[in-house]
């Protein structure tokens, strides 16, 4: 990020601006800053080629004005400022006339601090795996404890039933994530978020789009890390060794956690049906007993202790943060039940990196001990589209007992050569050698009829994309509801 040209971008915002346009509406994030200026008394609209849910519906409650299609026309009358998402290349023609213009822009995470963090206190969730639900989970305990936050989330949060809210409270709750900022803007968009209190709950190679390797992506953590000043503090889990080589050298004050290893970690581990209790220990002592999150998996444990140490030092109480964790409902998307019928129970989850897959599986193994788990997989990311974790894929399935894997996605604006694809057939054989069977599937389609077809009552069917995946979830739940 360069910060002089930002910092013009910021100064160019007119003082009495009233009608804000944003470019690429239809994004999770984007939407949810359309509903939050709305909320403000902003006049808002919006441009997008399509929009998915759960975004259209929350665009047309919020009654925002969406253009279909990208056009300079949507540009006249000029609004005050301009928002544009990272989606929109340089060569759309909505972006290249607002170029050519006069009229103020800005990218989507310069909006956010300008209109929603610069007289607040940002606290942000930062990570590989686990930011969505750490960061829901951190708004929910200081919303329980009267903090009033503000909130901006990569996921609905069910507590919230939306992914943010402008509350009025000292601080605001952000998730922050390190794929780029805008096409005139190459740097992560955390950097612009400007944290005074971070969690750092993993790091591994992801984003193989833009990323070249791990330390590349180690490249814009160290960036954040080394951003934040010496009143900040940054958490990081002591589980990744990355995580702690990018943040060495922090001017904030650094606390470490985890599961094996930092000085606070998750002891007396054990899951029910209510969800996952453990105790927080620190240098070996215990700080807290019987902390409970009605989340399965070990993943949640390590989330909640991140959002546990961090609050701490934000003057929450052990008892305010016990009793926060106890009423989180979760993220949607996130081990969501769609529902159940003749038996079976479908699950609803956006992993589509092979620790979070791992994880998810794990979680629903300790959710539904007993019970067979039948995994559907799209490789639909930008990185699970490609061969880089082609092994790593094999082995995250091993708490499946059958696995059907989807085509790759094809992106038009992404498409990836054959030799560096990821290929479903040779992955199905390395998933079968481990145990679970497997099966390459031709379309979507093949995936609901093999699927539906094999399902036994008291089995636990798991979805996994981080797109739509053709509403799999909910027509395998009602095929299977016809079939009963």
């Amino acid at each position: 990020m360069d910060q002089t040209e930002s910092a013009a971008r910021l100064a160019r915002v007119p003082a009495a601006c009233k009608r804000i346009h944003l470019i690429g509406v239809g994004g999770t994030a984007m939407a949810a800053l359309a509903g939050m200026l709305k909320e403000r008394g902003f006049a808002v609209s919006g441009s997008d080629n399509q929009l998915y849910e759960p975004t259209a519906s929350l665009l047309k409650r919020l009654q925002i004005d969406v253009r279909s299609g990208f056009s300079p026309d949507n540009l006249d009358p000029a609004p005050d400022l301009v928002v544009v998402g990272n989606v929109i290349t340089r060569n759309n023609p909505e972006a290249a006339a607002l170029m050519r213009s006069a009229i103020a822009y800005l990218s989507m995470p310069e909006a956010i601090w300008h209109f929603f963090l610069r007289a607040r206190t940002p606290l942000m969730v930062c990570g590989t795996h686990g930011k969505t639900t750490s960061t829901a989970l951190m708004a929910q305990v200081l919303i329980a404890a009267g903090r009033d936050p503000g909130v901006l989330i990569g996921g609905v949060s069910l507590n919230l039933g939306s992914n943010y809210r402008l509350g009025s409270g000292p601080h605001f709750v952000i998730e922050g994530d390190e794929y780029d900022t805008a096409f005139f803007d190459k740097g992560p968009k955390f950097l612009h978020y400007r944290a005074q209190g971070a969690i750092l709950t993993s790091l591994e190679f992801d984003h193989a789009d833009i990323y070249r390797d791990l330390a590349h992506v180690k490249s814009s953590f160290e960036a954040m890390a080394a951003a934040q000043d010496k009143a900040a503090v940054l958490v990081v889990c002591a589980d990744y060794a990355a995580a702690l080589q990018a943040s060495a050298r922090s001017p904030a004050r650094r606390l470490e956690y985890g599961l094996r290893a930092g000085e606070f970690r998750a002891a007396d581990i054990r899951a029910d049906s209510a969800g996952t209790h453990f105790s927080v220990t620190r240098g070996g002592r215990v700080m807290v007993r019987d902390l409970t999150v009605p989340t399965w998996g070990i993943m949640n444990v390590a989330n909640a202790l991140g959002v546990y140490v961090l609050l701490r030092e934000f003057g929450l109480t052990d008892a305010e943060i016990t009793d926060g964790l106890r009423t989180f409902q979760g993220v949607a998307r996130r081990q969501e039940v769609v529902g159940e019928a003749g038996g079976v129970t479908v699950i609803d989850d956006f992993a589509h990196h092979p620790t979070a897959i791992a994880a998810t599986l794990e979680a629903l193994a300790q959710r539904y001990p007993g019970r067979r788990i039948v995994a559907a997989f799209e490789p639909r990311s930008n990185t699970s589209r490609r061969s880089v974790f082609q092994s790593e894929f094999a082995r995250a399935f091993d708490r499946a007992s059958r696995v059907y894997l989807a085509p790759v996605y094809f992106k038009q604006n992404d498409p990836i050569a054959p030799d560096q694809r990821l290929a479903t057939d040779v992955l199905a054989r390395e998933i079968g050698g481990r145990g679970p069977a497997a099966s390459a599937c031709a379309s979507n389609e093949e995936v609901l009829r093999k699927m539906t077809a094999d399902a036994q009552p008291g089995d636990v069917i798991a979805v996994m994309s981080n797109g739509p995946f053709d509403d799999l979830k909910n027509r395998i739940l009602e095929l299977l509801r016809e079939r009963t």
